[in-house]
């Protein structure tokens, strides 16, 4: 009878245990949201895309999230208003169970889900997760849930608006080559230019694409001594000097450590296949990660780190690409191939599309005034984004250092002219200072500023 009693005291105290569990709040930290950008981040390079549109996927999620975390925190203000055509998130029918947190890191995956390709990555992922924060607090989870699903149909409502999709139906760029400066496709893969309507995409802060058009290039002129040739000549000179040093070049590891091209094509024999890399966004999404982690940034401000940098980074593509498609700048290669030396091949792999700006340069312009809104002009840190790739970390002393180092790589690559480089540098920087000028998110208590 003893034994009896003793087993029913058992499964009983086994069942209280197990009501307490599901019963538990749930947890979500700054890590928790670092692996949520992390798997987009891989979903993108398994999927391969541009630069421009990986742009609009980190940008749009990110900002949901941010939105549902200003309902919880005062210290955050809401970007309704303050964004191009978008209104205000719909509010919580309930607060009671309802936890922000989760709610804002659902939201961000349900619109990672609706942006890529291979929405299967995603959907497995996130089920692996609901299946977690059900056992452990299921009305606290589907509270959440609704309102982060609520939210997230709201920001792609707004989403669907901005004429991706009218640009996905476009005509290619068309290339004239009667017009001796105008782009042409590269090697290896000879693609068509991509992206040519980007310029079309509504902006997040800016006021229009041609808001920050820069200065133009050189006038082309492939004339011994003209201002043009003098760059073409300089990109020429400048690989063959540091290519000549072999695996002691500095100026190689730099090149390709900011390589970030998702079009990198490879041939053996009679095949050619693509090497999946991150894009120059993903590069500075990664910096933003490793700014948030490196200060134990809460998760407010990790969120918020994220979503004002890859705000400025959407917005840079746009701006860049709108010159890039009006000045149609041929490429280094093209132009070397043809007047100094038929057999040159650039360090890095040409992308394909119009040289001029360098986008790289602006888009690293632009997020490192974002990040220097934030964590100060001082702050030092080790990059080590692109260890996953086989590249060693570097490290620099603020994020300026990194974007001009980012910049000149550009040179070093053999893929762009000094003018695209310094002119595109300071047009990403115009339009960051733009974005943080512009962007009313945090309140004054404690971060560099707003």
């Amino acid at each position: 009878m003893m034994k009896k009693i003793g087993a029913l005291s058992l499964l009983v105290m086994l069942m209280v245990t197990s009501c307490q569990k599901k019963n538990e709040p749930i947890v979500i930290t700054a890590e928790d949201y670092h692996a949520s950008v992390d798997k987009v981040t891989g979903v993108m390079i398994h999927d391969i895309f541009s630069p421009p549109v990986a742009s609009r996927i980190y940008a749009y999620p990110n900002i949901a999230a941010y939105e549902i975390l200003t309902r919880k925190n005062e210290d955050y203000n809401s970007l309704s208003g303050q964004l191009h055509d978008f209104g205000a998130v719909p509010e919580p029918e309930s607060t009671e169970n309802l936890n922000y947190d989760l709610a804002a890191l659902i939201a961000h995956m349900d619109l990672n889900r609706r942006l890529i390709f291979s929405e299967d990555r995603i959907i497995a992922y996130r089920d692996s997760l609901y299946s977690i924060w059900e056992e452990i607090n299921e009305k606290e989870f589907n509270i959440s849930k609704d309102y982060g699903l609520k939210v997230a149909e709201h920001v792609a409502q707004w989403m669907d608006k901005d004429n991706y999709k009218q640009t996905r139906t476009m005509p290619k760029f068309t290339v004239n080559s009667d017009e001796p400066s105008r782009w042409q496709p590269t090697p290896p893969s000879y693609m068509d230019g991509i992206e040519p309507h980007w310029n079309k995409i509504r902006p997040f802060v800016i006021d229009s694409a041609p808001q920050f058009k820069p200065t133009p290039p050189p006038p082309f002129s492939m004339e011994e001594g003209s201002d043009f040739f003098k760059e073409v000549k300089e990109v020429y000179d400048i690989s063959n000097e540091i290519t000549a040093k072999g695996d002691d070049s500095e100026e190689v590891a730099i090149a390709q450590f900011w390589d970030c091209n998702p079009y990198v094509s490879v041939t053996r024999g009679h095949l050619m296949f693509a090497t999946k890399k991150i894009t120059p966004g993903a590069h500075w999404i990664g910096i933003a990660k490793i700014a948030s982690r490196n200060t134990d940034a809460d998760l407010a401000k990790t969120v918020y780190t994220y979503t004002k940098t890859s705000i400025a980074i959407a917005d840079a593509f746009i701006s860049c690409w709108d010159e890039k498609y009006r000045s149609s700048l041929i490429r280094p290669e093209t132009l070397i191939n043809e007047h100094i030396d038929d057999s040159w091949e650039p360090v890095l792999q040409t992308p394909p599309f119009p040289e001029y700006t360098s986008g790289h340069s602006v888009v690293s312009g632009a997020a490192s005034v974002a990040l220097t809104s934030i964590y100060g002009d001082t702050f030092a840190f080790d990059d080590d984004t692109e260890v996953a790739y086989g590249l060693p970390v570097r490290s620099f002393n603020s994020f300026y250092e990194a974007a001009d180092e980012a910049a000149i790589s550009r040179m070093y690559g053999g893929i762009h002219y000094r003018a695209a480089v310094e002119i595109g540098v300071k047009q990403g920087r115009d339009l960051g200072k733009f974005v943080v000028d512009n962007l009313n998110m945090y309140n004054e208590s404690g971060l560099a500023s707003n």
